[in-house]
């Protein structure tokens, strides 16, 4: 069985995953910000007995990453296995959000990545065995306004993944890239329906979108399933699209040029609407 770390494990994906994996066996090291803050998993790992550690770890700080891994290390002896998911989400228009709301982000979905990689990399390339599993989203390969925070740090880790994968091919080592579609966790209810004061229409209509969605709920332990099956099949693909809309999402965007996806996302309400329910069969338009 597999030692493995998993980031974001408080919540979401990141706890869900944490379980399938116990429950298969692997022996989790499960890291978060605060775990005095998410007693749940400590809580079902106590209940059913599970082999799983919880951690320490906040993603954005180089001395916590450092200390956790070391951690980590002194008991396991070694990493099989590394689930980069811990995330943030912001949205907003480009005009609108902070800088600091784009900076956040970043340094938690991107840097944060980069921080825990560059913690077991070199040990795996010694040792010529591990996979780094990089938890990203349909988001990044496609962008949908107000996304457009959210989606740049998940474009940026598809694309050091990339790059990673080609470093690492050579000692055997793998990369694997899990995305999501929407999946029923706080982050996606996040976004749900709530009063808007943007002057663009966006934020609105995404609002609506992932409402519709949730209306059949996809549970996050698919993606924890997802990443079980990369563990335990060997295969080295890269990309693994997770959830009943993640595929067909993405094969929309690639059937449309730049231009007309732009265009379709610029048309007003309502034929914004009447589009996206034909295409999903979901009722998105609000009630009122």
């Amino acid at each position: 069985m597999a030692s493995v770390v998993v980031t974001g494990a408080s919540r979401g994906i990141g706890l869900a995953s944490a379980l399938v994996l116990a429950r298969a066996g692997h022996k989790v090291f499960a890291a978060m910000r605060n775990p005095a803050s998410a007693p749940e998993l400590a809580e079902i790992t106590r209940r059913e007995s599970l082999p799983v550690h919880i951690v320490t770890m906040d993603v954005d700080s180089d001395e916590s990453v450092t200390k956790a891994f070391e951690q980590i290390f002194s008991q396991a002896g070694h990493i099989d296995v590394l689930v980069n998911n811990a995330g943030i989400e912001r949205n907003g228009s480009t005009e609108e959000l902070p800088l600091a709301e784009f900076r956040a982000v970043m340094e938690t979905n991107y840097f944060g990545a980069l921080r825990c990689i560059k913690a077991v990399i070199a040990s795996m390339r010694q040792r010529k065995s591990g996979l780094i599993v990089n938890v990203t989203s349909i988001a990044g390969r496609l962008v949908t306004s107000p996304l457009g925070p959210y989606a740049a740090s998940k474009f940026a880790l598809e694309a050091v993944s990339e790059a990673l994968a080609q470093e690492m091919k050579m000692f055997n080592v793998r990369v694997a890239v899990v995305e999501p579609g929407i999946i029923d966790t706080g982050m996606a209810q996040g976004l749900g329906d709530r009063a808007f004061s943007s002057i663009y229409p966006h934020q609105r209509r995404i609002s609506h979108y992932f409402e519709a969605a949730l209306v059949t709920p996809t549970s996050p332990s698919l993606v924890g399933e997802k990443i079980l099956e990369i563990i335990e099949s060997g295969t080295w693909a890269l990309r693994h699209p997770v959830g009943p809309d993640a595929a067909p999402t993405l094969a929309m965007r690639a059937s449309v040029s730049d231009e007309d996806y732009i265009a379709l996302n610029s048309l007003d309400d309502d034929a914004w609407y009447t589009y996206m329910e034909e295409r999903t069969g979901w009722s998105i338009r609000p009630k009122s």
